[in-house]
């Protein structure tokens, strides 16, 4: 059962962020499988009946590289050369090879603050071309979809835009999504007490619940698969 976060998995975060070495880590792992690692997994196991009611088809098991992210950072095609990564995050998400245009829910933990929302990692060109023309064909339905941002006001759309208006007869708001790159729902937050209580389980749920609309227009309209 999920009770929150504690201090010690910020502050080993913290720690991450200053040692970076293999040595320290393997001396210091079981910090990690006991403050991130294992609340991680209680979240995401306390969430999963909520998520497979949204999406029956969504990727739900607790593990490193199903819904949890690795520690371990990729060099390969990276400036930065440090081994770990000073923030975890959790998706749920459908299977796909293509995982960086599926539309994801996602919770990330980083040193100062923490995040949740709904979103693409990396849409193509070709994921927002067609999610562009899908709400020229579903204005109505796409406009019923984000009408949670009126009632949750945590919620910020966030995504590259394009330096140069795309022509479009869209009102603003939806020409706010239509100019974008990609993009994601977030609401974002200091380290608070929310973090360290069972609270957050509910708060991440209800506002996962509020999403959901956008998520099945984006599943129906832009991501069949």
């Amino acid at each position: 059962m999920f009770n929150g976060f504690s201090e010690e998995s910020v502050k080993f975060l913290l720690e991450v962020k200053s040692r970076n070495s293999r040595e320290w880590f393997q001396e210091n792992r079981y910090k990690y499988e006991e403050w991130l690692l294992k609340p991680f997994q209680n979240l995401v196991s306390d969430l999963s009946q909520n998520m497979l009611a949204i999406d029956p088809l969504i990727e739900v098991r607790p593990q490193i590289n199903k819904t949890i992210s690795k520690i371990y950072r990729d060099t390969r095609f990276s400036k930065d050369k440090s081994i770990f990564k000073s923030q975890i995050w959790m998706t749920f998400k459908r299977p796909s090879k293509d995982w960086k245009d599926a539309p994801s829910y996602f919770f990330e933990l980083m040193i100062d603050s923490y995040r949740y929302g709904l979103g693409y990692y990396s849409a193509s060109r070709s994921t927002m071309d067609t999610f562009r023309a899908s709400i020229g064909d579903n204005r109505r339905e796409f406009m019923k979809a984000i009408s949670f941002l009126k009632k949750n006001t945590t919620f910020e759309l966030k995504g590259e835009k394009y330096k140069r208006p795309l022509i479009s007869d869209h009102p603003d708001i939806i020409q706010n999504w239509y100019q974008r790159k990609s993009f994601y729902i977030v609401s974002t937050r200091k380290i608070d007490k929310l973090l360290f209580s069972m609270k957050l389980k509910d708060r991440i749920k209800s506002g996962f619940n509020d999403l959901a609309p956008l998520y099945h227009y984006l599943r129906n309209h832009v991501n069949f698969s």
